[in-house]
C-alpha cells in the first residue's frame, strides 16, 4: 500500500472515526483504526468498531498501490494532529516481530514535511466487518431535520444506564414526519420534524403505505437508538450541507446511517419505551407568554445562589401584575430575586423547578419568544416555542416547602 494525501484531510477524519475506538478493547484491533486504500477510485477509507459503534469515512487521495492494515488509532491520532499541514505520504512493509523471529508483523511509515514516523499496525483481515442489513427499511432524511431534531432531544437522556431505554432517543419515522422524544423521568423533550420519506429497500416503487398479509404499513416504524450514538451523528451531521440528505436503514437491533462519505453504524436499544405522549396534558388553565433569551440570562444569573444548596429556583407569576418574580434562598448563603415582565393569562401561581432541567430546556427552544403552560404547582409544566420548530419540552415541578 501506497498513498499520498493533505494532513488536515486525513486529521478531519480520523478524528470523526476515533471516537468508535473503545477505551478498552476486548480485543487488540479493536484498539485500531482500518485504513483501507483503492487504487481504483483513488479513495482512502477509515474504519472503527467497538462491536455496538462503527464509524466509516472516505476521502479522496493519491493512491498508488491498494492496500488494508489496522493501525493503533490513538498513536496514529496524536501524530497526524501533530504535524504540519501539507501533503502526507503514507506506505506499508512487512517487519520482522521482535518477539518471533520466524514470524512476520505490518509496520506504516507515514511521512511527512517534518519527518518520517513508523508504526506497528496489524493484519485488516483481524478487524471485524461493520454489519450489513440486507432487508428492511430505507429512509431518506434532510440532514436539517435531523440536527434539529437532535439539539432538540438529546439533552433529555437519562445518564443511568440501570434504565437503559431511557439512555436513547426515541425515533418514530412516519411517511412524512420524524419525531423525536427523550425522556429521564423528570423531564421529556420531544420534536416534530417534517419530510421524512420511507421507502422499501426491495422495491422504491411501491407505494409508501402499502400493506402486506395483515402486516404493519412500511410508512412508519419506530426504534430507540443510543444517544452515543447520536452524539456521533450529529458530529458527522456537521461535515455535511444541510440541504443534503442521510439514508437511513434500519432492521430488529440495528440501524445504519449513510450520509456523503461517513456511514455510522449502531445497535439499537431494547425494551418498550414509555408512552410519553399520555404525558403530555390536553389543556392548560395558565399560560405564560416571555421572550426566551431574558428568561434564560435571569435564570442563569439566580442559579449562581441555587447551585449552592437545592437547584431550585421559585417562580411568582402575577396575572395582575402581568410579571414573573424569580427567586432563590439558600440558607447560610444569602438570597436573590429578579422580576421579569410577562403575558399572564389565568391565575397567579407559585411554582419552583430544578434549575438545570429549566436551563437545559430554555437553551433548546430556539425561538425569540416561548410559552409556558400549566394548570397546577405540581403538575407538568410545558414549554414551547412561539412560531419555528414543533417542539415540546415537558418538566415536573419541585414541591415548595414552607
Amino acid at each position: 500500500m501506497k498513498l499520498a494525501c493533505k494532513q488536515s484531510e486525513l486529521n478531519t477524519n480520523l478524528s470523526l472515526v476515533s471516537r468508535a475506538v473503545p477505551s478498552r478493547p476486548t480485543h487488540p484491533v479493536l484498539g485500531n483504526v482500518l485504513l483501507q486504500a483503492d487504487a481504483k477510485n483513488q479513495r482512502v477509507s477509515l474504519t472503527a468498531f467497538d462491536l455496538s459503534l462503527g464509524l466509516q469515512t472516505s476521502f479522496n487521495a493519491n493512491v498508488e498501490a491498494d492496500g488494508a492494515i489496522t493501525i493503533p488509532a490513538k498513536l496514529f491520532s496524536d501524530i497526524v494532529s501533530r504535524l504540519p499541514e501539507g501533503d502526507i505520504t503514507l506506505e506499508d512493509s512487512l517487519a520482522e516481530a521482535e518477539s518471533d523471529a520466524d514470524s512476520e508483523s505490518l509496520s506504516i511509515t507515514l511521512t511527512s514535511t517534518s519527518g518520517q514516523y513508523t508504526m506497528r499496525g496489524m493484519n485488516s483481515d483481524d478487524f471485524p466487518e461493520l454489519p450489513q442489513i440486507e432487508d428492511g427499511m430505507v429512509v431518506k432524511l434532510p440532514v436539517e431535520a435531523l440536527i434539529e431534531g437532535l439539539r432538540g432531544s438529546l439533552f433529555a437522556t437519562s445518564a443511568d444506564e440501570t434504565k437503559q431505554v431511557l439512555t436513547g432517543v426515541h425515533l418514530m419515522v412516519q411517511a412524512d414526519s420524524l419525531e423525536f422524544a427523550a425522556t429521564d423521568g423528570h423531564r421529556l423533550a420531544v420534536v416534530e420534524t417534517l419530510n421524512a420519506k420511507p421507502t422499501s429497500e426491495e422495491d422504491e416503487d411501491q407505494p409508501s403505505d402499502e400493506t402486506q398479509s395483515g402486516e404493519e404499513t412500511t410508512s412508519s416504524f419506530e426504534l430507540t437508538v443510543p444517544a452515543r450514538t447520536l452524539r456521533e451523528l450529529e458530529r458527522m451531521l456537521g461535515l455535511s450541507d444541510s440541504s443534503d440528505t442521510v439514508a437511513l436503514q434500519f432492521e430488529v437491533g440495528q440501524i445504519i446511517f449513510q450520509g456523503g462519505n461517513h456511514r455510522l453504524t449502531s445497535r439499537t436499544l431494547e425494551g418498550q419505551y414509555p408512552a410519553y405522549r399520555q404525558l403530555i396534558p390536553g389543556q392548560f388553565q395558565r399560560q405564560v407568554a416571555i421572550p426566551r433569551r431574558q428568561l434564560l440570562s435571569a435564570v442563569e444569573r439566580i442559579a449562581v445562589l441555587a447551585d449552592q444548596k437545592n437547584n431550585i429556583v421559585k417562580f411568582d407569576i402575577d396575572a395582575q401584575g402581568q410579571t414573573i418574580d424569580l427567586t432563590v434562598e439558600t440558607q447560610d448563603v444569602g438570597s436573590a430575586r429578579e422580576s421579569l415582565p410577562a403575558q399572564v393569562t389565568g391565575d397567579s401561581i407559585e411554582i419552583a423547578f430544578n434549575v438545570k432541567y429549566l436551563i437545559d430546556g430554555l437553551k433548546a427552544l430556539s425561538t425569540s419568544d416561548i410559552q409556558l403552560q400549566m394548570n397546577a404547582a405540581n403538575t407538568p409544566v410545558i414549554l414551547t416555542p412561539l412560531g419555528g420548530l414543533k417542539m415540546t419540552y415537558l418538566i415536573m415541578p419541585v414541591q415548595i416547602r414552607d
